[in-house]
């Protein structure tokens, strides 16, 4: 799993308030946001992704997420922009499948 990757490599960031400012900073690439989330919280995410065009995807559960890096989360950012570029290009690819 390449999140799984992202993690061990240190390109993960997570937590609602670190991510918040990351974003913010311009250190995040990528977003993962649970399709499970609370309203307000993706609410909050899906515009900070949008104003700041940072890519997101909302395919996985909390469940799946958490399961890829080994911590219970919701939101995941990916601070690399390689491993982002990977993300959004195997996104594509499975939306074209």
């Amino acid at each position: 799993n390449f999140l799984g990757l992202a993690r061990r490599a240190g390109k993960v960031v997570s937590g609602q308030d670190t991510l918040l400012a990351a974003v913010r900073s311009g250190e995040i690439y990528f977003l993962f946001l649970a399709s499970d989330t609370g309203q307000a919280t993706a609410k909050k995410f899906r515009d900070k992704a949008n104003y700041y065009h940072v890519a997101l995807n909302n395919s996985y559960t909390k469940e799946v997420l958490s399961a890829a890096i080994g911590s219970k989360r919701t939101i995941i950012g990916i601070s690399d922009l390689g491993m982002a570029n990977k993300f959004k290009q195997l996104t594509t690819e499975k939306k074209g499948e």
